[in-house]
């Protein structure tokens, strides 16, 4: 592309920082967002003005996550792109206070920083948005991931959000399915989750909610023939057992076409955790696992008050058959729900970086979550760790298998 500033000659717009490549945990490959946050103090009327508050909140999913991550004590290493505009700055700002590596964020006037405008409702709830993106499209290019092939060879993970194009998609994974590292996909939309199709035999794991869940299992069979539950207050009147029932043709459609672990978030349900075998079918090699400061206590205290051994679905690793467990959500006082999503990601991935399992993994992540959903910004400002493992304890004890039995 001719206006992509190529890495030679960013001696003036590209900064460096002196964290090493080695130190990097999970690559996080995505957008940088600012968010303009709009909360109505009633309910809205169309055609005028309401009263409420307007927030400016750091985002974009892949940002989140990292941010969310970092946090907990993970170093990911950001691969994104930012304009020399206000919205930029500010991001870059709060990034580079995280202490993170910013040789992965490209960054040049020609770029306009990616800001999308949500409206909320009165209970937390998007009503309304605009998303002005098309900047990650343009500019976080398949040459501009390239260049961090090397970044690939140590990291436990790469997350990869749908924000990207088919081509970056499908070079990221691509790259790591060469340095053997495995993939996490988030969907991000409904719209962005089908582009899934192209690069679905790379992927490891995957977290749509319901409606991408439908709409990456059409793009995977090449016809529409997965619909969304209609006609259900689905996450409040439907079992766990009985969504499960409802979604399992399009979660094994994933499954077969070769994503190995998939995560349907069900928002105040909770989680169902499918995968080909049990919960250790996916592990992090040992010598790619960082257990240091935040991150190594909530390793610790996690396998102290919840070994993986503890629980009775452990001893299912069969990888013909198809395990699915429901994982449920713990009670919270929700102020905003934007960045749940995200953090259930960034706990999740946190601890798979630790050497957790992922039963034990997502536990932390949903509570990861709860905290998000008690803040107005998408990441809170801290988190507990005692608070954390105690909620993931308790969402790890509850955990109920819900299928096992063969896929042929």
């Amino acid at each position: 592309m001719s206006n992509l500033p190529s890495r030679m000659s960013m001696s003036n717009t590209q900064l460096h920082h002196p964290l090493e490549h080695e130190d990097a945990e999970a690559v996080i490959i995505g957008g940088m967002v600012l968010d303009i946050h709009a909360s109505p103090s009633i309910a809205a009327n169309p055609g005028t003005t309401t009263p409420g508050k307007v927030y400016y909140v750091q985002g974009g999913v892949a940002r989140n996550v990292a941010e969310c991550m970092a946090k907990l004590g993970a170093k990911p290493y950001m691969i994104s792109a930012l304009g020399f505009d206000m919205a930029g700055n500010l991001l870059l700002e709060k990034w580079k206070s995280f202490g993170l590596s910013i040789e992965g964020i490209l960054k040049d006037k020609v770029i306009d920083t990616p800001v999308v405008c949500n409206i909320f409702d009165v209970n937390g709830e998007v009503a309304a948005g605009v998303a002005s993106v098309a900047a990650l499209e343009r500019y976080l290019t398949p040459d501009w991931i390239s260049h961090f092939k090397s970044t690939l060879l140590s990291a436990p993970v790469l997350m990869v959000d749908a924000n990207l194009s088919p081509s970056s998609l499908q070079v990221s994974c691509k790259l790591a399915a060469d340095a053997e590292c495995p993939v996490w996909f988030e969907p991000v939309s409904v719209a962005k989750s089908q582009r899934i199709s192209s690069i679905a035999e790379y992927v490891t794991f995957a977290s749509p909610n319901e409606a991408e869940l439908i709409a990456m299992a059409n793009a995977l069979s090449g016809r529409d023939e997965f619909r969304p539950l209609k006609g259900y207050d689905k996450k409040n009147n439907l079992s766990p057992v009985s969504l499960f029932q409802l979604l399992k043709p399009a979660i094994c459609l994933l499954l077969e076409k070769g994503i190995k672990v998939v995560l349907v978030t069900l928002g105040s349900s909770g989680v169902l955790l499918c995968s080909k075998g049990g919960p250790s079918c996916i592990k992090i090699p040992v010598d790619k696992t960082r257990r240091r400061g935040f991150g190594g206590e909530l390793y610790r205290n996690v396998m102290k008050r919840f070994p993986s051994n503890s629980h009775s679905f452990s001893e299912i690793g069969r990888s013909s058959h198809l395990f699915a467990v429901h994982l449920p959500a713990v009670t919270a006082s929700v102020v905003r729900l934007a960045g749940a999503g995200d953090c259930l990601v960034g706990g999740t991935l946190t601890s798979i970086c630790t050497g957790l399992d992922i039963i034990q993994s997502v536990s932390v992540g949903i509570a990861v979550a709860k905290a998000a959903v008690e803040v107005v910004a998408n990441v809170p400002s801290s988190f507990s760790l005692a608070t954390i493992v105690d909620d993931a304890k308790c969402i790890y004890s509850s955990a109920k298998v819900l299928f096992h039995q063969s896929m042929l």
